[in-house]
C-alpha cells in the first residue's frame, strides 16, 4: 500500500530542490543508505533497548538481549515466559524489561504482522503503536522512517531536526513557535520530507537508527 522512501530520482529532487537551502544541504551530502526491514516487533524491541543509551552500550546490551533466545531472536512468546533474573542478567532495567514484554505482548496478539502494519497509514499506525505503554510518538516515527521507510514523516519533536533547522534556517524559536515555523518551512518538502528530514540529521553528522 505505501511506497517505501524513493531515492532521489529526478521527481525526488525536482520537489526538494524548490528549496534552496534544503538542496544545497543534499548536494553536499552522502547518498541515503536503506534501511527497510519487514520485522518492525524486532526493530521496536531495540529501539526500546536503546533508548537513553549510547549506541555503543545498547548494542551491546541488545546483543546479551538476543543472545538469551534461541537463534538469537526474542520470539515474543518466549520474552513472556523469560524471567526477572533472565532479562536483567542482559543489562535491562526493570522498566525497559516492561516496556519490552509490553511489546511482546502485543506482538503476540498479531498486532504487528506485516499485513497489518502494511495496510496502515502514518497516522494509523502512530495511533496504533502508541497503545503499547512506553512507546511513544517519537518512536514510531523513528520507525516509520527507518525500519519502514515511508517516504514522508516529518519528527517536527525530534532535537537534531530542530537543531538542525535552526542552524540552516537561521532562526532561534522555542516550543510552539518553533514547531510552527519547522511545519510551515517543510510543507514544501511534502511528500518527501523522511528524505529532506535524513539529509538535515545527516548535516549534523548525528542520525539515529
Amino acid at each position: 500500500m505505501n511506497e517505501s522512501a524513493a531515492p532521489l530520482t529526478p521527481e525526488v529532487l525536482a520537489v526538494l530542490s524548490k528549496d534552496p537551502i534544503l538542496f544545497d544541504i543534499i548536494q553536499r551530502g552522502q547518498p541515503l543508505k536503506s534501511s527497510l526491514s519487514e520485522d518492525l516487533y524486532f526493530k521496536l524491541v531495540g529501539s526500546i533497548v536503546s533508548q537513553q543509551l549510547s549506541t555503543k552500550v545498547a548494542a551491546v546490551i541488545f546483543r546479551r538481549f538476543t543472545e538469551l533466545f534461541p537463534e538469537a531472536y526474542p520470539h515474543p512468546q518466549l520474552v513472556l515466559e523469560a524471567s526477572d533474573e533472565t532479562l536483567r542478567s542482559a543489562g535491562l532495567s526493570f522498566q525497559k524489561m516492561g516496556y519490552i514484554r509490553n511489546v511482546a505482548a502485543f506482538a503476540a496478539e498479531g498486532n504487528m504482522a506485516h499485513a497489518v502494519i502494511d495496510a496502515m497509514e502514518d497516522e494509523a499506525l502512530i495511533k496504533h503503536l502508541t497503545q503499547i505503554k512506553g512507546v511513544g510518538r517519537w518512536t514510531v516515527e523513528m520507525l516509520l522512517m527507518f525500519a519502514l521507510e515511508r517516504p514522508d514523516v516529518f519528527p517536527v519533536d525530534d532535537l537534531g531536526i530542530q537543531n538542525a533547522m535552526k542552524r540552516h534556517y537561521q532562526f532561534d524559536l522555542k516550543g510552539k513557535e518553533l514547531k510552527l515555523k519547522m511545519q510551515e518551512i517543510a510543507e514544501s518538502w511534502r511528500p518527501y520530507r523522511t528524505i529532506a528530514s535524513k539529509y538535515l540529521w545527516q548535516s549534523l553528522d548525528n542520525a539515529p537508527g
